[in-house]
């Protein structure tokens, strides 16, 4: 191969999905900041499926290892890191890579190579599972290829503190760069308001579901919860049984995926976001709803607060009285629902994925320039 300008940076978009996933959403945005930073030559490694990516700045690989296919796709993404991404960096004479997830290769490509990723959160370490395929993944492996990196990218102050509290990285290699929404997407629509609050997210147990089904019982009858996401055997079961127990089963509603298009409309006509999960990263739901006009209930620790600033209910997530009493609120008062929207609308004015792509952009240059 012929030598490249120095600054070429092949970006690692092995992962990517079609289905428009938190990480996805902002993988894309961010290679959109990348492809226009006039002192960068990205070469997005993405599968040939992915017609967004300009031929010319694209080098195909395999479709087979995102997380739609599973652990298999998993594995082979893992084993594509290792072996074959180390190999397409000499072949472009990369000094450096940008993996906007926490996996790259382990071992030196060559001894001046260096390489960025982005931390989204340490929710593996903060709520450890005794029995999981990933166990090694996220104990061993995330932690290593954090410690190693030349530079993280964190999406939140609160994930900052993770990486030095759980990690021990050192604070100088840390730069905070906030996600952001898709502001085409999500705008107030102005619909008119239903009877249900929603919930878009998976069904884990720290996502504090079950707290939040309890705390549905202790607001009127006729008031409904969405539940949006691909419904988790692994946890839809326990959560449907407490609906059961406390009789409000035909109150839950498990919708499963809804499609980006339709989301800014379930969003915009429910009464809330009720999103008190224990731990985030971040927290895009929260964005999104409030740019939506939709308030929102969120946790007052970790990322919450630093997304949503003043401009939500902020509760005790481990309190169901206190979920419930600002679900009644928001049921209730229509001066505190009016207050919170505009209070959002505002807020969301401060988050741009433009913004969000330029300091990406500017932080890899300024470590390529080093």
């Amino acid at each position: 191969p012929h030598p490249r300008p120095s600054m070429v940076l092949p970006v690692n978009l092995s992962f990517l999905m079609h289905k428009p996933t938190g990480i996805s959403t902002y993988a894309r945005h961010v290679a959109r900041a990348l492809r226009q930073h006039p002192d960068l030559d990205p070469i997005f490694l993405v599968a040939d499926r992915h017609d967004d990516f300009t031929a010319a700045r694209r080098l195909p690989i395999s479709a087979q290892m995102t997380p739609e296919q599973g652990m298999s796709g998993h594995c082979r993404r893992l084993l594509w890191t290792q072996f074959a991404l180390p190999r397409i960096c000499r072949q472009l004479w990369a000094e450096a890579l940008f993996s906007p997830i926490p996996e790259a290769p382990i071992g030196a490509i060559n001894p001046n190579f260096r390489y960025v990723v982005t931390a989204y959160d340490l929710i593996p370490l903060r709520f450890p599972q005794k029995v999981t395929p990933l166990l090694a993944y996220n104990k061993f492996y995330v932690p290593e290829v954090l410690r190693r990196a030349d530079r993280i990218l964190a999406i939140s102050t609160a994930t900052a503190r993770d990486l030095r509290s759980f990690l021990q990285i050192d604070s100088r290699k840390i730069e905070v760069i906030p996600l952001a929404y898709d502001r085409e997407q999500y705008y107030d629509r102005n619909l008119p308001r239903s009877n249900y609050f929603v919930y878009i997210g998976r069904q884990e147990p720290y996502k504090n579901l079950d707290r939040v089904i309890q705390a549905l019982a202790q607001t009127p009858g006729d008031i409904e919860l969405h539940i949006l996401g691909q419904v988790d055997s692994r946890y839809a079961p326990a959560l449907q049984q407490r609906a059961k127990a406390l009789q409000i089963s035909h109150r839950v509603k498990f919708c499963g995926y809804i499609p980006e298009a339709e989301l800014p409309q379930r969003l915009g006509q429910a009464i809330g976001l009720v999103f008190p999960s224990l731990w985030e990263g971040f927290g895009l739901p929260i964005l999104e709803a409030m740019a939506c006009g939709t308030p929102v209930i969120t946790s007052d620790f970790g990322s919450m607060p630093e997304v949503a600033g003043d401009a939500a209910l902020l509760v005790d997530p481990y309190s169901v009285t206190m979920i419930a009493a600002a679900m009644r609120v928001l049921w209730n008062d229509e001066a505190a629902r009016s207050q919170l929207r505009r209070l959002g609308l505002e807020r969301v004015k401060a988050f741009s994925w433009e913004k969000t792509g330029r300091a990406t952009g500017d932080a890899l240059h300024y470590l390529l320039d080093r």
